[in-house]
């Protein structure tokens, strides 16, 4: 029998993925809130130098006011969200990345605190990395792509400009 104190000590993730299979993820010690996820969303913006439509779940801290607050200052130039319908975890490829990683990645793992938590989804997160094929295939399973129309000399895709999916 294993003997271990009860403590509200917990980590936080907050991730999302790229139809061409890039993988993006924050940990924290703290829950996340609508300042946090606006802290993710700059950090996109930064690694992807495109327009970027997150595709992301009815969660409450998606809602609120700091990401307004966010969207109203000029991040809607590159920066598209859309919701999902309620509880539709079917149509979120991100999902797939959380099962693979618990699944696969971190199966029968038994970490002796926080820290070694950490240690071992931080690496979980770089092995998966390295497959894209397999975060590829969380969007596939959900049936999203995207789909270039040739006209001309222009590209357009299906969702109107907006070319790199997060969800």
């Amino acid at each position: 029998m294993l003997h271990v104190p009860l403590t509200h000590d917990h980590l936080s993730a907050i991730s999302g993925i790229t139809l061409d299979g890039r993988l993006v993820m924050q940990v924290q010690d703290h829950a996340y809130d609508a300042a946090g996820v606006v802290g993710f969303l700059r950090v996109l913006l930064r690694k992807i130098r495109e327009k970027v439509l997150v595709i992301w779940d009815g969660s409450p801290i998606h809602k609120g006011q700091p990401i307004k607050d966010y969207l109203a200052q000029g991040a809607t130039k590159r920066l598209h969200l859309e919701r999902l319908p309620g509880y539709a975890p079917d149509l979120n490829p991100d999902e797939g990345v959380w099962s693979y990683l618990k699944r696969v990645e971190l199966k029968n793992l038994c970490c002796a605190d926080l820290t070694e938590l950490r240690l071992e989804l931080r690496r979980a997160k770089e092995r998966l990395r390295h497959k894209r094929h397999i975060i590829r295939s969380f969007s596939t399973h959900c049936g999203y792509s995207v789909y270039v129309l040739e006209s001309s000399s222009v590209n357009m895709s299906v969702t109107d400009r907006w070319c790199r999916p997060i969800c």
